[in-house]
């Protein structure tokens, strides 16, 4: 997703071939057996792993503050600073929940909100007497946007030279297309990424999830603010990250280039091992016009699906080529229509082959494994009653997660916060009537 004019939008050396994984880690996987999920913290005396860091959250729609929510559930103090003129532009996206959006409602949990007009000078002397208070600034705007009304990291470290200032974009702060608009499919595109998952029949397909967004801008923050936040133990002076999401997606490509550099071959993904080359790993329709996924890329596996099956005529056909693996995933497909998607999965019962089922959004909701990890949880909004939402996928064993709060107004907390930073009445009501806040009272 991109935004307006003022922001961007806003991952050992192999043999040719060698794509399969480690028996001995497979097998370690395999034996291991899950562990029930941390309970949820609960209680005002919790405390997570980022309790006592402050993080003021500029950024907007996705990456950013799904980055910033998920530090906030760590127990880190976060405060979405947004200009009251130009606010979160997720506020505006459908579907709502009465006048709210609920994919705003979905990535600002836990926080606080500041609401200044960014380029009014009293709303700057807030910025950066909570800058003098933080430890992270995370924004996403477009290279120098910040920087030309005085808000960038030239002029936050005047105030806090420990401050960590990560600044999210779509192409990183300098290249060809430092300055470019992006949303999540541009990136992916320049990426190779969508190239990468095309079928021979239908061509380029876009992904069902933002990719870019979750694993290149969010997760990559999260990396960025926390590695540097260590840095500054050891030299104790903060810096500025430059955080690029299609810098970020490369890394997911790893086993791609690699095959590609060690054989100067560039094959169609459909013929790629792991998105649809092999017969003996990939997505199958059933009888009732769902999908399973098989991934049984270890003799081992391949062995015992053979024998679940009944088919032992196809076990030496392991890892076949050419037109060997074409017409075995040709049986395959025919093999799994004969039977429906929970027919497959009740045959295999717990035996270990690596096929599971291709859920929906609402079949996952109601996965047992899901709700055991408590990925799906609810908080309790005061106007919308009961809310879902995805939770945090990192379990600790001491200091636990904490539990979602609502999403917060425009300017819920801007009053609070001038209270902490020690602003008088007075200076409130100067701030009011130059408009340079927003407390969402009159």
């Amino acid at each position: 997703m991109s935004i307006d004019i003022f922001e961007t939008r806003p991952e050992v050396p192999s043999r040719p071939n060698s794509f399969l994984i480690d028996e001995d880690m497979a097998d370690a996987v395999a034996a291991e057996e899950a562990a029930p999920a941390p309970a949820a913290a609960s209680g005002s005396g919790m405390r997570g792993p980022l309790a006592g860091v402050r993080v003021l959250d500029l950024s907007r729609l996705y990456p950013g503050p799904l980055a910033t929510m998920m530090m906030a559930e760590m127990g880190a103090d976060v405060i979405k600073v947004e200009d009251m003129i130009s606010p979160d532009s997720m506020r505006s996206y459908p579907p709502f929940l009465g006048e709210t959006s609920a994919g705003y409602l979905a990535v600002n949990r836990s926080k606080r909100s500041l609401a200044i007009k960014f380029n009014e000078e009293r709303g700057q002397e807030i910025f950066f007497r909570l800058v003098k208070t933080a430890d992270i600034v995370i924004e996403q705007f477009r290279p120098g946007v910040l920087e030309h009304i005085g808000l960038g990291y030239q002029e936050a470290i005047k105030t806090n030279p420990r401050i960590i200032y990560i600044s999210l974009t779509g192409y990183g702060q300098n290249g060809p297309y430092a300055k470019k608009a992006g949303h999540d499919v541009n990136y992916m595109g320049y990426a190779g990424m969508i190239a990468s998952n095309a079928s021979e029949k239908g061509g380029a397909v876009l992904p069902g999830a933002q990719i870019a967004d979750v694993a290149g801008g969010a997760y990559m923050a999260i990396i960025a603010a926390l590695s540097a936040l260590w840095a500054r133990e050891t030299t104790g002076v903060g810096q500025k990250v430059d955080v690029s999401m299609l810098d970020a997606l490369l890394p997911m490509l790893s086993l791609q280039m690699a095959q590609y550099w060690a054989t100067s071959l560039y094959l169609p993904p459909w013929q790629m091992p792991l998105s649809g080359g092999l017969a003996i790993y990939g997505i199958y329709k059933c009888k009732d016009g769902k999908y399973v996924s098989l991934g049984a890329l270890e003799p081992k596996f391949w062995k015992k699906f053979c024998q679940i099956v009944d088919k032992p005529g196809w076990e030496d056909r392991y890892y076949a080529h050419g037109e060997a693996n074409e017409k075995l995933k040709i049986e395959m497909t025919r093999m799994f229509k004969s039977r429906t998607r929970d027919e497959w999965i009740d045959l295999v019962g717990v035996a270990d082959i690596c096929l599971s089922p291709v859920l929906d959004i609402p079949e996952m909701e109601d996965d047992p494994h899901i709700r055991a990890r408590q990925m799906i949880v609810e908080h309790e909004h005061p106007q919308f009653g009961a809310i879902k939402g995805i939770g945090l996928p990192l379990k600790f064993s001491h200091t636990h997660s904490l539990p979602p709060r609502p999403a917060p107004a425009l300017g819920e907390h801007t009053l609070q916060l001038l209270e902490e930073l020690g602003f008088t009445e007075k200076d409130v009501a100067d701030m009011r009537r130059k408009r340079a806040i927003f407390t969402g009272k009159p």
